[in-house]
């Protein structure tokens, strides 16, 4: 790992001057350590804040760029506006990215700054992520990736250097909850994000998501967790409820990512 380690700093500090797209997650935040590390002045921290994402990431970047002592600048973002990110069609995420790298590689220009980098990892060249396509087509660089990074690998490091979300659970935009072909609103936004913190006052912990599929929802969560669920299961019928929808399922094959794609374990 330490050489490892080393390769990742010596590709940052070659870089000369970057524009770190930090969502709050360990990814970004370990790539933000690094290269404030390798750069410092010249490493700038951009986050975008916006509906469809979670407030708790958007305020750990917020505090990890100020004790890094990095300038932290806060765009706002409105993808519910993109009209074929809001139709949330499978293919959402490539209009999202092409607005955010968009205007992220004008904040850089306007700054005199050539490079952009963000989080991504190895892991998540293997997986459906159509924004991937919009990063390579405006030349943002992913040194993760690049350098064959994986989420354990990210992990590890993050821990070795104090990042205190280094075993947080990933947490992808609140629009990615929701059923393809189901359109995002605000309202739909809201029941997954408050439906979520409830299980989470609840005990929950690990890897959690509650999947809107309209009318119904349906909860993932870890192995570990099913049991806690089970317990608490006649009140967390009752609160779905209250947040409007008609009626919830436990999903017996636990989180696991993009099961969207997957025929839904409502059907019938």
């Amino acid at each position: 790992m330490p050489a490892k380690l080393e390769h990742l700093r010596r590709i940052v500090r070659d870089m000369g001057q970057v524009l770190v797209a930090c969502s709050g997650g360990v990814d970004s935040s370990f790539l933000l350590k690094v290269a404030a590390g390798e750069l410092q002045a010249n490493a700038i921290a951009l986050t975008t804040r916006s509906p469809t994402a979670v407030d708790e990431d958007f305020e750990v970047a917020v505090r990890l760029a100020h004790e890094l002592g990095v300038r932290h600048i806060v765009v706002d973002a409105d993808e519910l506006a993109i009209a074929n990110y809001a139709a949330n069609p499978t293919n959402r995420c490539y209009f999202c990215k092409s607005e955010l790298w968009t205007r992220l590689g004008a904040v850089a220009r306007a700054r005199g700054m050539a490079t952009v980098i963000d989080g991504t990892n190895a892991d998540d060249l293997g997986e459906h992520r159509p924004g991937l396509a919009a990063a390579s087509e405006r030349g943002i660089r992913s040194p993760l990736a690049e350098l064959g990074w994986t989420k354990a690998m990210v992990r590890d490091a993050a821990r070795e250097l104090g990042i205190p979300v280094w075993d947080a659970p990933a947490a992808p935009c609140l629009s990615s909850r929701i059923r393809y072909g189901l359109g995002i609103t605000p309202g739909r936004l809201r029941q997954v994000e408050l439906g979520e913190a409830y299980l989470r006052s609840l005990g929950v912990t690990g890897d959690l998501r509650v999947r809107h599929r309209g009318e119904s929802a349906s909860i993932e969560a870890e192995a570990s967790q099913m049991g806690r669920l089970s317990d608490h299961w006649p009140r967390i019928e009752a609160h779905f409820v209250e947040l409007g929808f008609e009626r919830v399922e436990l999903d017996r094959r636990g989180y696991r990512r993009g099961s969207l794609l997957e025929p839904s374990p409502l059907a019938g």
